[in-house]
């Protein structure tokens, strides 16, 4: 029974890997192409989606589930990457840390209008980009938040992401 509704969140987190690896993130945006920097732009896109099920008290379990996802994916690139079992739990602790901290940092940023301090820190990890590339992604993630605001639920658990 819980499998089948952890099934529901698959197609949406689909998109939001696909999203977060488009190539403009990393091409106009200036996002390093690393293993680093592909973790952070999709926590950047999963941290869109969920501030959007978040204002809805009937996501909360496609909430929890797309985390999980999250999760499940993070686990599995980590022993590809060949880390050990005994210290895969401590990175996916951190890992979860860190979208924790950029989902409030987000949601700061969007609520101030200024999303570029926060992709400083959290997406470029301190380094600043050029200033047409932190223009360019923080437009870009504002125009997928304000889009996901009127996104019905049924079309975002279908992986439609606007």
């Amino acid at each position: 029974m819980f499998g089948e509704r952890r099934e529901e969140a698959l197609p949406l987190y689909n998109a939001v890997v696909t999203r977060g690896r488009a190539e403009h993130w990393y091409l106009a945006g200036g996002v390093p192409d690393t293993v680093d920097g592909r973790f952070d732009m999709i926590a950047a896109v999963l941290a869109m989606v969920l501030l959007r099920l978040e204002r809805e008290p009937a996501a909360a379990a496609l909430s929890a589930h797309l985390t999980e996802r999250f999760v499940d994916d993070m686990d599995g690139q980590l022993r590809q990457m060949g880390i050990g079992d005994i210290v895969v739990g401590k990175h996916i602790g951190k890992m979860m840390s860190m979208l924790g901290g950029r989902i409030g940092a987000y949601r700061d940023g969007l609520a101030s209008g200024d999303l570029g301090p926060a992709l400083v820190r959290n997406l470029y990890r301190g380094a600043a980009p050029a200033p047409q590339a932190l223009a360019a992604v923080a437009a870009d993630l504002t125009a997928l938040h304000d889009a996901l605001a009127t996104a019905p639920l049924d079309r975002l658990v279908a992986g439609d992401l606007p």
